[in-house]
């Protein structure tokens, strides 16, 4: 249910975006009939550009194999749906150009492929004799160890999504994308995607949380359609703070799938084999197509509100059809914005605790000011003291709960996590 939510909250957005551009523009703007049209897939590396290198492979072929594979398969499995490659052929383009091709065909979804490495290890496997003279010229000998490098036996998938300390740059793509402006004239655009609107940074900070609860959608399906066949998933997951910058500069749900380990012999004999690279290409198709169809699913129910909704000549933000509302509740806040403590009392939600400590903080301790959200001071017990948590928004997804959190952690409350709610109710783990 969770992720209908998000799926509606997505598709509200978009239609509220589209009433947020054609209220400042003077074109009527199509209302998208499908929600996956064009998806992007980017085979990692090219040309002068290896990436990981096994004993005989490099990551920049498997990659670019893997791709074509998965390419031919959702253009089998979805005819309705357009494919297009950053490359086709073994050709450099960085990874700012990657994510320019991406944009510019206005794509739906992007998928990285690439292979991932680790470094050898060392051991011991035998000692030799030295012979040496101490400081009085006497002669003696030593045992001296022999290292021999060998294969790190790391194995396993992962899919990664962009790095939430990399939300802004994520929400610039957003910003620069045709995709959100659609047919809006670019001199009046210019001044709409002003970052300093308000508005207009409300709404791109939305639908960038709601494209991360989406990406991180498609990467748990495709961890999973990888444990149906055997491999060992490593799961889906971030990046550190450096972030990958194909994943954020493209302006859609975008995920990065790292096949497995060129550096293991054994993932590396299995990723240049044809059964490998047709069962890896498979597993990403079937995630793909699980992901399209739940998307589709929400998007019909969406789709016949919108039907129902009287036209409009010239709305304006703030009299949009009753449809249209209803779908954009449920779209989750940004971190950055303060929400009420009593807010969605009757759903699931998430806070992210801070402390426990004795001391009393008031809500507008310097400590707090950088959090930019409601603190609550929740009192409690320890046997004979008197202890207080130090909780910090009310977010309705997930997703946005551990964004908050690394934000916190990185202010300095290192032991900070998040809590669930149900119907105001803490839910321990």
């Amino acid at each position: 249910m969770r992720w209908k939510r998000v799926l509606l909250s997505g598709l509200g957005i978009g239609l509220l975006y589209t009433l947020f551009v054609h209220a400042k523009t003077a074109p009527v703007l199509p209302v998208q009939d499908k929600p996956i049209r064009t998806i992007v897939i980017d085979p990692g590396h090219g040309g002068s550009d290896p990436g990981a290198r096994g004993r005989y492979s490099k990551e920049k072929d498997v990659a670019l194999a893997v791709a074509l594979k998965l390419g031919k398969i959702l253009e089998d499995a979805l005819p309705d749906v357009k494919i297009v490659y950053t490359r086709k052929t073994d050709r450099f383009d960085d990874v700012h150009r990657k994510a320019a091709i991406a944009n510019e065909a206005n794509g739906d979804l992007f998928i990285s492929i690439h292979c991932n490495s680790a470094a050898e290890l060392t051991r011991i496997v035998g000692h030799r004799t030295v012979t040496y003279r101490d400081k009085k010229k006497r002669k003696k000998t030593k045992q001296v160890p022999i290292y021999e490098k060998y294969p790190n036996p790391a194995q396993g998938t992962e899919t990664y999504v962009w790095a939430t300390s990399k939300n802004n740059a994520k929400a610039e793509s957003l910003r620069n994308s045709s995709v959100i402006v659609l047919d809006a004239n670019s001199e009046e655009t210019k001044e709409l995607m002003d970052t300093n609107d308000p508005e207009t940074i409300i709404m791109l900070n939305t639908l960038r949380n709601v494209y991360f609860d989406q990406s991180l959608r498609l990467s748990t399906l495709v961890e999973d359609e990888f444990t149906k066949v055997g491999r060992i998933s490593r799961g889906a997951r971030q990046r550190n703070e450096k972030g990958i910058l194909v994943l954020h500069a493209t302006a859609m749900p975008s995920v990065l799938v790292e096949l497995g380990f060129i550096s293991n012999p054994e993932e590396e004999n299995y990723l240049n084999s044809q059964d490998g690279q047709n069962e890896t290409a498979s597993c990403i198709a079937k995630a793909v197509k699980r992901y399209k169809d739940e998307l589709e699913r929400v998007y019909k129910s969406a789709g016949s509100n919108h039907k129902a909704a009287p036209p409009a000549e010239a709305p304006a933000p703030a009299a949009q059809p009753p449809a249209h509302q209803a779908s954009v509740q449920n779209i989750p806040v940004t971190v950055n914005n303060q929400t009420d403590a009593g807010e969605n009392n009757s759903a699931s939600h998430y806070k992210v605790q801070l402390m426990t400590t004795e001391k009393i903080y008031a809500r507008g301790d310097e400590m707090f000011r950088q959090l930019n959200g409601t603190i609550e001071r929740e009192e409690i017990k320890q046997g004979k003291k008197k202890m207080h948590k130090y909780l910090l928004g009310n977010f309705r997804t997930e997703a946005e709960a551990h964004s908050a959190l690394y934000k916190a952690k990185k202010l300095g409350f290192k032991d900070a996590f998040v809590v669930a709610y149900k119907n105001g109710v803490r839910i321990e783990q």
